[in-house]
């Protein structure tokens, strides 16, 4: 549309600081005249132009527009200061104070009923507190904002003290072992306990102090029952704690697994599968490397997993058998393919630790026949694993096998042949060569597999090997001492015995072993007599039995020694292990030495008087002294006299005085003061 000239009144600029309401009007009324389409253009689109306030001054027209003008307040950091505000003061809509958290830890710790609304404001709270961590800008975009550190640990401590105790009053479960999803209110309460365990979960990997984690893990703990109640959180939740099972600190680890079996133990049919498997794989990854800092944490591994396989036999099962299979295929495979990379496979910490809980396992359920099947093969896999490589350099790893079947033996009542493992090792090896190295102490094979060529040339390699073939052949013939074969068990051990106490030339070794042998015939001798008082067949399995566990509570004569001795050598583990030879090692030694009676007797500017070192000691002592002095000087005396007889010389008197002095200085310790000691 063409447009026609404007106005004068309305080409005036916005610089204008007056505007004149009637001349504006009158050019208005001017413009409807002259074009009457433009000023219906203007009544459609801008009707503020055309109702121009005739009546309005202009500084009611400033005050609007002042009005209209956003103005920015003071501007306010997030400071602790701002979490003690004044009780009477209103505080912002969505601000959580200290004021705010007293009255809703007062709410959920009422004795009357507890109200879905407190519930689900906490929760809002605990959301707006882990949003001000885990955001990037450190904003809460939901209802509640929480600001200062005071109010954010008021917030935690609310939740982790009083939480769990309000939830199970508002389901009604006090009562313990209720299943939550049955009770009535659980559909209400069901969306804000999902996201507070989704904000726990947070939390809880976000923390790395121990005294923190301890309390978080306590409080989920209490809350795994509802955990238990989401699969995806409850996933989310195991794999966490498996992570802190395997590699946190001792009470750490205690807490994870008792959150880890209650969560499992709730959810069994569904979890289970999943839990067993993800804890064998953690604990074959973290038992790599051995020492004597992760032994604590291995054991405390294995025996958690042997508590879990025990939950449910049937489908532990599975999973066994499964392991002990791979197991025996790396065997396989390294017998058969003789190669360096295939006996590694199965001489390593791994393959030892996975042997020694399966062992355990079998031990503790020997009790339940679901897992007994599995015995057979495990003692395979573990005695052909001794043969690999029978070699003295792989002596430690023998007798970590050695022992593993030991104690299966035992706690499953199962006769394993072990001897021969035993008695090999006396007779496969020279312990008359003599060594090239000397060492002080014997070397430790409890985190050893393998040993260097450097460790077996030194003397505390056969004192090790010694001590371990005779602490191993004490507790399996102990073990074995009450049955009725054990004469027959042990004969060809006691040939081998003798034969090495006859060829071995050292006195240390052949005393131990006969120690040993004459404990072994004696207590062969008691079975045997034993033996020839019993009037039922030998095919009967019930009478033998019978027989044996009397014999057992009797006691036998090997069974005794043991236990004495056992006591000892655990006295002596814990010495080793809070290393109290080692700290004696260091003290101080006092070394005596002999002084002169004149150097005693003399008065110095220190000393005024005799010189008394040690009190404590006897009188003989001083008296040795004092005779070795007066021969000593008996005998420069006869040589003076001589020389005065052949020299005859006047000055020969205070010469002799001097050769007195020089003579006794023999005896005499220089620098001596009460201060050296």
């Amino acid at each position: 549309m063409k447009k026609k000239g404007i106005p004068k009144a309305m080409e005036q600029s916005d610089s204008e600081e007056e505007l004149d309401p009637e001349k504006h009007k009158q050019s208005l009324e001017k413009l409807k005249k002259i074009d009457p389409d433009f000023y219906n253009f203007l009544e459609e689109n801008d009707e503020n132009l055309l109702n121009f306030d005739v009546a309005s001054d202009d500084d009611s027209t400033k005050d609007e527009i002042e009005e209209n003008v956003h103005k920015p307040g003071p501007l306010r950091g997030d400071s602790d200061e701002s979490d003690f505000e004044d009780e009477e003061s209103k505080p912002v809509k969505g601000k959580v104070n200290l004021k705010m958290v007293l009255q809703w830890q007062t709410e959920l710790q009422s004795e009357g009923k507890i109200k879905l609304t407190t519930l689900t404001t906490v929760i809002k709270a605990f959301n707006a507190a882990m949003l001000r961590v885990t955001s990037e800008d450190g904003t809460s975009t939901g209802e509640f904002k929480v600001e200062g550190s005071s109010v954010f640990n008021a917030v935690i401590q609310m939740c982790v003290l009083y939480l769990p105790a309000a939830i199970n009053k508002y389901l009604g479960m006090e009562s313990s072992g209720k299943d939550p999803q049955k009770c009535k209110h659980f559909v209400k309460i069901k969306g804000p306990l999902l996201s507070y365990l989704n904000d726990l979960l947070k939390l809880l990997g976000g923390v790395t102090s121990e005294n923190i984690l301890t309390v978080l893990l306590k409080h989920l703990h209490q809350m795994s029952v509802y955990v238990s109640c989401f699969g995806r959180i409850s996933r989310q939740t195991l794999k966490k704690l498996i992570t802190l099972w395997s590699t946190g600190e001792e009470t750490v680890r205690v807490l994870t697994f008792l959150c880890i079996l209650r969560i499992t133990r709730n959810q069994q049919a569904t979890l289970l599968d999943i839990v067993l498997k993800a804890m064998y794989m953690t604990y074959v990854k973290n038992c790599k490397f051995v020492s004597p800092s992760t032994w604590p944490g291995i054991n405390f591994m294995r025996r958690s997993l042997v508590e879990m396989f025990s939950l449910d036999l049937n489908v532990s099962y599975q999973h066994v058998f499964l392991y002990i299979r791979q197991l025996a295929i790396h065997l396989r495979n390294a017998i058969v393919v003789q190669k360096v990379e295939n006996r590694q496979a199965v001489y390593n910490w791994q393959f030892i630790n996975s042997l020694h809980l399966w062992a355990d396992l079998l031990s503790v359920t020997s009790n339940k026949p679901q897992l007994q099947p599995l015995i057979y093969p495990l003692v395979m896999v573990i005695t052909n694993t001794i043969k690999l490589v029978p070699t003295h350099q792989y002596y430690p790893l023998r007798f970590h096998c050695v022992e593993i079947l030991i104690n299966l033996s035992k706690e499953s009542n199962t006769f394993i042949p072990i001897l021969p493992f035993l008695v090999e090792v006396l007779t496969s090896y020279d312990f008359n060569k003599k060594h090239k190295k000397v060492s002080m102490k014997p070397l430790d094979f409890s985190c050893i597999l393998r040993l260097a060529k450097s460790q077996l040339a030194e003397n505390g390699f056969k004192d090790s090997v010694i001590e371990r073939v005779y602490a191993l052949l004490l507790e399996y013939t102990a073990n074995e001492s009450h049955t009725i074969a054990f004469p027959d068990i042990t004969l060809i051990a006691i040939v081998q015995i003798k034969k090495f106490i006859k060829t071995c030339s050292v006195t240390n070794y052949t005393k131990k072993m006969r120690q040993l042998l004459e404990k072994i015939e004696e207590n062969s001798k008691f079975i045997e007599q034993e033996r020839g008082k019993i009037t039922f067949a030998l095919n009967d399995d019930k009478m033998i039995t019978a027989w044996e566990t009397s014999i057992r509570t009797k006691g036998t004569p090997l069974s005794t020694f043991f236990e004495n001795w056992n006591k000892i050598n655990k006295i002596q583990k814990r010495k080793k292990i809070t290393k109290n030879d080692e700290l004696a090692g260091e003290l101080p030694m006092i070394k005596r030495r002999k002084i002169s009676e004149e150097v005693l007797n003399k008065p110095t500017k220190e000393n005024k008087g005799p010189l008394v070192l040690f009190p404590s000691d006897s009188e003989d002592e001083d008296n040795n002294f004092k005779v070795e002095d007066e021969a000593k000087v008996a005998k420069v005396k006869k040589q003076k006299k001589k020389k005065e007889l052949k020299k005859k010389k006047s000055k020969k008197t205070n010469n002799e005085s001097e050769d007195d002095t020089i003579e006794n200085q023999d005896d005499i310790v220089q620098d001596l003061s009460v201060n050296d000691w």
